[in-house]
């Protein structure tokens, strides 16, 4: 068991920005401006979303951690810069605390036409922004048993990432009201469970030949064995705040699958659940991060959502050395500590009860610690 190699466990990061009228504080069309200034520099890492007032970087295949550290903090620090030169602001949070989708402008590109013209209000009104961790694998059979059983944790690290409690200058009530957005999209939420990778294939191909969608980058789970690369996509998460947040959601995922890939080869399987059940420990992690109780199925009963975080941290403890992400990992104490976006977005709320407040604090924080 000593020498099993956790080298493929490489790491992808994309992350959603939004782009932000210093004036107004509100949503602002670049008109593909950051993304062509952006292109020069750091090629086809940047790109253009459906909204125009969407951002878009991805970093290279990374080979742990710190590589992915080094890539997203470049990234931010140049989208970062090229958008002050064009007199805005960028800024990351699952919603705009209160700008309204009505007003916002759509990429005129086929790909997003297309998706408008089918989703129609559901595709108008997604103005929202995640953050999609890829863990590289071995095999795609690999891949559909790791992402199997990687579906029990996504309400775990959900909730971790929590940021974006207001919705069009409202309270929402939600720590993540942004996938209650996306939940009006088909084709969302915590995926079933597939018996083999035959059986996924198979699935996408039914969809593709009756005309249900064009290609598999159109199943939009929180959760999918990539249809085009060899990893494992994890989507559920709300754009965290920081760098140094987003790198510790990254290693979590990176923590899950190599842990589940250890069991795995030690002939040991870990408990699958029903999308119906997996689904009420998301709904809570939406409602209250942190702060709430999941349900620990195996025992039946509820537990405080930093338990069960704490639970997971020894979960994957044993390949965390392998993996060289323990620093990325021990973020993660400090994130309890300090609350997730969307609690310190509910603190400045709270003590300045104006909304332009939090809009500034999430700019400022945007670059924190780079």
């Amino acid at each position: 068991m000593a020498n099993l190699s956790y080298k493929h466990f490489t790491l992808g990061v994309e992350e959603e920005y939004m782009v932000i009228d210093p004036v107004t504080r509100e949503l602002k069309s670049h008109q593909q401006k950051i993304v062509q200034e952006g292109q020069k520099v750091i090629k086809d890492k940047v790109k253009a979303e459906m909204h125009q007032a969407v951002v878009e970087v991805g970093t290279d295949i990374c080979a742990d951690v710190d590589e992915a550290f080094m890539d997203v903090s470049t990234l931010r620090k140049t989208i970062s810069g090229i958008a002050g030169d064009l007199g805005l602001w960028i800024g990351a949070s699952g919603t705009h605390p209160f700008s309204h989708w009505e007003s916002q402008l759509i990429t005129d590109h086929a790909r997003y036409n297309e998706i408008v013209n089918e989703l129609q209000e559901a595709a108008r009104s997604n103005l929202i922004f995640g953050l999609h961790v890829h863990v590289g694998m071995e095999t795609r059979e690999m891949a559909i048993h790791i992402a199997n059983s990687a579906r029990y944790f996504l309400p775990h690290i959900y909730a971790l990432s929590t940021n974006s409690p207001f919705w069009e200058g409202r309270l929402t009530g939600y720590k993540s009201f942004r996938t209650k957005v996306f939940d009006k999209f088909p084709r969302t939420g915590i995926p079933d469970f597939f018996e083999s990778i035959e059986a996924y294939d198979n699935y996408v191909k039914l969809l593709i030949k009756t005309n249900c969608i064009d290609n598999a980058k159109k199943i939009w789970w929180d959760l999918r064995v990539h249809p085009f690369f060899n990893t494992v996509e994890f989507r559920i998460c709300d754009i965290p705040m920081t760098v140094q947040e987003t790198i510790s959601i990254a290693a979590l995922f990176q923590g899950i699958c190599a842990k589940l890939y250890k069991l795995r080869m030690q002939n040991l399987n870990f408990m699958m659940y029903s999308r119906a059940l997996l689904n009420e420990n998301k709904w809570r992690a939406s409602r209250y991060g942190i702060d709430g109780s999941l349900i620990d199925f195996g025992k039946e009963s509820e537990v405080n959502t930093r338990v069960l975080l704490y639970e997971l941290l020894d979960f994957i403890d044993d390949v965390v050395p392998h993996l060289g992400s323990r620093h990325a990992v021990n973020n993660v104490h400090k994130m309890m500590e300090q609350g997730t976006g969307a609690d310190r977005q509910l603190k400045v709320y709270e003590e300045s009860k104006n909304l332009v407040n939090v809009v500034d604090y999430i700019h400022d924080s945007f670059l924190s610690g780079l």
